[in-house]
């Protein structure tokens, strides 16, 4: 317990620090929005790229747990937008509070908790999760929130939101990064240290813009029972079907 406190204490201390210096003025909103861009756009992206390359393809891509992620996923949203919309919520908001729930911050928070644990092994299932939940649930969500507010909206979000998924640099890379390891081809070393270093910002980047992030937002007093069962959702019910669905009724191995 203490290894672990020892582990996450200072990757959640980022995102204090990042929380701090947004309240304090010491960075402005502009600014916050840069550092998270650098850190999925271009950081986080490299650091995926050096791990899907060093994992050989038949360990790093399991159908088996993208399939069952994305079944969980799935239900989850389904289940928080239909009881949101069961409680006089529009479908918009519905659907809002749906993908919130389901959206774990796989990219920003799995890496830098999970590579000390579990080392390279971790590359396929952290880019799986991200590819189900960036891939799949951003893109219904988004289709579900801006359905009939305009005419055709849905329809022209849904095709945005493809046309993003082509230029994703995150799932651009992680393709990049499987295509490279079928050719079983050593990384050149020089290539191999631009990765490690550029990749290695992309933990503190991230959790210090989440917490600037975090920093400039404010919940309204009335919200305040909706956004902390939507928390709940995310934090308990997530975790604890995934661990039912991959574990208990899949049966995968219990790195994956």
């Amino acid at each position: 317990m203490l290894e672990f406190l020892a582990l996450c204490l200072p990757i959640f201390a980022v995102v204090f620090v990042g929380l701090g210096a947004a309240r304090a003025d010491k960075v402005s909103a502009a600014a916050v929005d840069v550092i998270g861009l650098f850190a999925f756009n271009v950081a986080l992206p490299a650091m995926l790229f050096l791990l899907m390359a060093q994992q050989p393809l038949a360990e790093s891509f399991q159908a088996d747990f993208f399939l069952g992620y994305l079944g969980a996923c799935l239900l989850l949203f389904g289940g928080v937008t239909l009881i949101a919309k069961a409680g006089a919520r529009e479908r918009q908001r519905a659907a809002a509070l749906g993908a919130a729930a389901t959206m774990g911050n796989v990219g920003y928070l799995a890496p830098p908790l999970l590579l000390p644990i579990l080392g390279p092994r971790v590359a396929g299932p952290v880019a799986m999760a991200i590819i189900a939940e960036v891939a799949v649930i951003i893109a219904l969500g988004s289709v579900l929130m801006t359905r009939g507010t305009v005419p055709g909206a849905g329809l022209a979000t849904a095709w945005i939101g493809l046309k993003g998924l082509a230029r994703n640099p995150v799932i651009l890379t992680v393709i990049a990064g499987a295509l490279f390891a079928a050719t079983s081809l050593p990384i050149p070393p020089l290539l191999d240290r631009f990765l490690l270093f550029l990749g290695g910002a992309a933990g503190p980047t991230a959790l210090f813009a989440l917490g600037g992030t975090l920093g400039r937002l404010s919940v309204r007093r009335d919200l305040v029972l909706i956004s902390g069962a939507a928390t709940a959702m995310k934090l308990v019910a997530y975790p604890a079907l995934m661990y039912v669905t991959l574990g208990w009724l899949m049966g995968l191995d219990r790195v994956w």
